[in-house]
C-alpha cells in the first residue's frame, strides 16, 4: 500500500559570527523560517562567535543530542582571519559530503561569478547526522536551501536524499 507520509527532520541552526545578534541574524533566521515553512522542527537556533573550540563544543553537543537529526551552520566559511568553520568541523565528520560544496559553488557562480571560489561551503555526517555549513550571507543561505537542502531533507526526493541515512525522524501524513 502506497502512503503519502513524509518524514520531517529535527534541525539545529547555528550562526557563526563575531558581530551578529538575534536581531541582526538574517541568515540564521532565513534558514529557521524556511525549515519551519517546509514542516521541519527547529530544535535550536543559536549564535556562536567564530572560535574553533566554541564552535566544536556547540556542534559536538548537538551531534549527541537525540533531539537533533540535522545541523545547518551559516558563516565562518570564507578566508577572513577569523573564518574557522571548516577547520572546526571537518575533524568531527565521520564522512565528508564532498558533493555539497561542489554543488553550492556550481550554483553560486550565477550569482557571484568567480568569487565563488572563496566559498568553503562543506558538509559531512557525524553520528548519523548531516551537518551542512553554508556561507553567512542571506543570499547564500537562500541558494543553499532552494538549490540543495530543501530537496535533500525531503524524504520524497528521488533517487536519494539524506533523510533515509540519518537518525530518528518523525512522520506526518500529508
Amino acid at each position: 500500500m502506497m502512503t503519502n507520509a513524509r518524514t520531517y527532520m529535527k534541525v539545529a541552526v547555528l550562526t557563526v559570527s563575531d558581530t551578529r545578534t538575534p536581531e541582526t541574524d538574517t541568515s540564521g533566521q532565513f534558514l529557521a523560517d524556511a525549515l519551519r515553512a517546509d514542516g521541519h522542527t527547529v530544535t535550536a537556533h543559536e549564535i556562536v562567535i567564530d572560535d574553533v573550540y566554541l564552535l566544536r563544543a556547540k556542534i559536538s553537543a548537538w551531534i549527541v543530542d537525540p533531539e537533533v537529526d540535522t545541523i545547518i551552520t551559516t558563516g565562518g566559511t570564507g578566508f577572513g582571519g577569523r573564518d574557522s568553520t571548516p577547520e572546526a568541523l571537518s575533524p568531527l565528520f565521520d564522512k565528508h559530503i564532498e558533493g555539497f560544496g561542489e554543488m553550492f559553488r556550481y550554483l553560486s557562480i550565477a550569482d557571484i561569478g568567480t568569487s565563488t571560489i572563496q566559498s568553503r561551503a562543506l558538509a559531512g555526517i557525524a553520528n548519523n547526522k548531516a551537518i551542512f555549513c553554508v556561507p553567512g550571507s542571506t543570499g547564500a543561505c537562500r541558494l543553499a536551501w532552494e538549490g540543495i537542502l530543501r530537496d535533500q531533507l525531503d524524504s520524497r526526493h528521488k533517487p536519494c536524499n539524506f533523510v533515509g541515512v540519518l537518525g530518528k525522524r518523525r512522520e506526518k501524513n500529508l
